[in-house]
């Protein structure tokens, strides 16, 4: 039996996971990735979207996220975010020079095919795996599970050395941080240890 996971607490903090289909390698190209960035930046802008943490890897990505007082529900914003970044990377693997294009295509096309929520193309899995964030230690256990993923896949020696990732600014170099985060801080949260 499975077990759908729901963003239940409005004024809550939620670890989610956004994967590609079949877990494509899609984020390999700067293009992509952009893509995502700049969805995130307008979410941020116009929805009340709150970053705390994140990770762009090639085939996923995870964020800590809440949402402002007064913003959009979270769960708005992330049906907005993957249905708009969805039409984006189809047209920009339609567009951009891409040796997998057929390919990626066809695969994106046929997991369409097989969703009812979809009208042609279906590049994310449809479930987020929404985590409240509840304790001070499963905090910690996220942001290091965030900013380690690079070091895991053997990508870079050093998580604040990752380009798609908010280790730089938890380490304090905040401008090197491709988008606005918001530090999470122990103290005035109300976490429990």
């Amino acid at each position: 039996m499975s077990r759908v996971l729901k963003i239940s607490n409005p004024q809550g903090i939620y670890f989610v996971t956004f994967t590609v289909i079949h877990w494509i390698d899609l984020f390999t190209r700067p293009e992509y990735c952009d893509i995502l960035l700049d969805s995130l930046r307008h979410c941020q802008e116009n929805k009340g979207l709150v970053i705390h943490a994140f990770v762009i890897m090639s085939s996923h990505m995870h964020l800590i996220v809440s949402s402002k007082e007064g913003g959009e529900p979270l769960s708005d914003i992330i049906r907005d975010f993957k249905k708009y970044t969805s039409k984006k990377l189809v047209e920009a693997v339609k567009t951009i020079p891409e040796s997998r294009r057929e390919w990626l295509l066809r695969a994106f096309e046929k997991a369409g095919e097989r969703n009812s929520n979809n009208s042609k193309y279906q590049v994310w899995i449809q479930d987020n795996h929404p985590v409240e964030l509840v304790t001070l230690k499963f905090v910690k256990q996220k942001l290091d599970y965030i900013h380690l993923n690079p070091v895991k896949a053997r990508i870079v020696f050093d998580g604040a050395d990752y380009v798609n990732s908010s280790a730089t600014a938890y380490v304090g170099r905040h401008q090197e941080c491709p988008l606005e985060i918001v530090i999470l801080e122990a103290h005035g949260l109300g976490w429990n240890e």
